[in-house]
């Protein structure tokens, strides 16, 4: 993602922003000494609701609407990342060589995505400061808002053209992708992310198209620090998935909620290499398919670990696929 990269006022802003989050965060002497990260956390899914033009479907509370897993994460610079999430008896797992980008989920295999190499989006919800202020290095400061009480500086982050039509692939065409962090003026530190993607697909058939909106919002909490990177330890994420088109009673809405924890981060782990991030040998490269299809029945969203090779402990995100089906954005 990038934008305007003329200094301005707002750009001249978010660099001060950016250095004092990383100042926060443990300094930037520090931060670049860390070679390779590993981190593991669990994960609850606490909500979800599904919403028709005639009616709507929420499951939160109950026994059966909460899923519990967790997570495996390795970084290794430069752009090197590998992760396992398992929920509610599913995996997935995505990784990043620091060339190609794949995934691979149960339901449609190993797939590369297109366009440009990018973080996972996991690592900038506190986990990964230097890559979180690489991501907003050309933003541009829009304000400020309280978030929870603090007070807090809003850097927004728009991919240009050149990238989005990367990214897209056959009928489905990435139209804007937004991202927003907010920084506490208190403390420095990112307490708030707010993703958005808007996606058009163009119906084979020639009909209207449909357009899907995808929102991942993220409260970062918990700030703890390891080996004297100050690390998010908790967080919650509300996901919401919005399908639209120009009959009002085919509009559907899809909201889920995670909540998280960190259990352990080690810096500079030994005998971690490039081995650990090579990509899956039958991944099918030029197809984006970074999205979980999911029928219109009460089949649960969202899952995924366990990579021997990796750890002994127990996704980004594009094109939609089918404009009859409720597209999920596996987001690892």
């Amino acid at each position: 993602m990038s934008h305007e990269t003329t200094a301005t006022p707002e750009t001249s802003s978010a660099q001060y922003i950016l250095q004092q989050y990383i100042a926060a965060s443990g300094g930037l002497k520090l931060l670049k000494s860390v070679r390779n990260a590993y981190t593991m956390g669990k994960v609850r899914m606490v909500a979800s609701e599904f919403e028709t033009a005639t009616r709507v479907v929420k499951n939160k509370g109950s026994s059966r609407a909460v899923e519990s897993g967790g997570f495996v994460l390795w970084q290794m610079a430069p752009d090197m990342w590998y992760v396992e999430l398992a929920v509610g008896g599913s995996k997935v797992h995505a990784g990043s060589n620091g060339r190609l980008v794949w995934r691979h989920t149960p339901w449609l295999g190993s797939h590369a995505a297109k366009g440009p190499v990018r973080p996972l989006r996991r690592s900038l919800q506190g986990l990964d400061p230097l890559t979180t202020a690489g991501m907003f290095a050309n933003a541009r400061c829009v304000g400020e808002k309280k978030v929870n009480g603090e007070d807090c500086f809003i850097l927004k982050l728009c991919a240009d053209p050149p990238t989005l039509r990367a990214r897209s692939e056959g009928p489905a065409e990435i139209i804007r992708h937004v991202l927003f962090g907010y920084f506490s003026q208190r403390t420095g530190l990112l307490v708030y992310l707010e993703d958005s993607h808007l996606t058009r697909i163009q119906s084979p058939s020639g009909g209207d198209a449909v357009y899907w909106e995808t929102t991942i919002n993220s409260f970062l909490d918990d700030y703890r620090m390891v080996e004297g990177v100050m690390i998010a330890h908790s967080g919650r994420s509300v996901v919401t998935l919005f399908r639209f088109g120009e009959m009002a009673m085919s509009h559907t809405k899809t909201r889920m909620e995670e909540v998280w924890s960190i259990e352990e981060v080690a810096f500079n782990v030994p005998g971690l290499s490039m081995d650990c991030f090579i990509p899956p040998g039958d991944i099918r490269c030029g197809s984006v398919s970074e999205t979980c299809e999911l029928p219109h029945g009460g089949e649960r969203a969202g899952r995924v670990v366990n990579r021997a090779k990796v750890a002994d402990s127990g996704m980004q995100k594009d094109a939609p696929g089918s404009v009859d089906k409720i597209v999920w954005r596996v987001e690892v």
